[in-house]
């Protein structure tokens, strides 16, 4: 398990849109560009195999380095390598992160200086939202996997703790980027499911496919 002092101050980052990371909650990745194989190889040589998602910010003027400020970084826990030199990875989430400045180098992929500054409990045990009403939640999300015409494992969400249905549905539906942003920086669990049920509500009110955030 890794702990604060672990936790570098600089961080090799992964910009993608609508990709989401969580703490304690897994991301599957196919990494094959030069450069992020050449970050890869670089992070599975040191003892804690980190890689910092961030997102890239798309909104004019607000940040010069394109980057949102606010990212996760993750542990590689499971890599393949296929024949034709691609890696199937999956990064579980460990901490978010701030980032105070992009660094300079030589290496092909972006590095950022980062402080890890109000996000101490991202380390803890798994955290509980003693104000989820779940069989509410449930029936909203139903009436939304209906409005989409999606189909899910009912048995399997039904039995996820709190969580881990709340984060892994965060990262699993689709999202605008910024309203994946928004479920990222929610302070807490409880918060995060209020921003994930305005979403599903937003959603069946006609307003999918539009920004959340304002």
């Amino acid at each position: 398990m890794i702990k604060a002092a672990d936790l570098p101050d600089t961080l090799s980052v992964f910009p993608l849109p609508g990709a989401l990371l969580l703490p304690r909650s897994r991301l599957p990745l196919h990494i094959f560009e030069p450069r992020y194989l050449a970050m890869l190889d670089d992070a599975l040589k040191t003892s804690e195999r980190l890689i910092g998602m961030v997102q890239p910010n798309e909104v004019p003027g607000r940040d010069a380095n394109g980057l949102h400020t606010i990212g996760c970084v993750g542990r590689i826990t499971q890599f393949s390598e296929t024949g034709d030199n691609r890696y199937l990875i999956t990064l579980t989430g460990v901490s978010r992160f701030r980032i105070q400045q992009e660094v300079e180098g030589f290496t092909p992929y972006r590095r950022c200086q980062v402080n890890w500054d109000g996000f101490a409990h991202d380390l803890g045990p798994t955290e509980q939202d003693a104000g989820f009403q779940r069989p509410a939640f449930m029936d909203l999300l139903k009436r939304y996997f209906e409005h989409l015409d999606l189909s899910t494992d009912w048995d399997t969400l039904k039995d996820a703790d709190d969580e881990l249905l709340i984060n892994s549905l965060s990262m699993l539906l689709e999202f605008s980027a910024e309203d994946k942003q928004a479920l990222l920086e929610a302070p807490s669990l409880s918060t995060r499911r209020e921003t994930l049920v305005t979403l599903l509500e937003f959603a069946l009110r006609g307003g999918a496919g539009e920004d959340f955030m304002q």
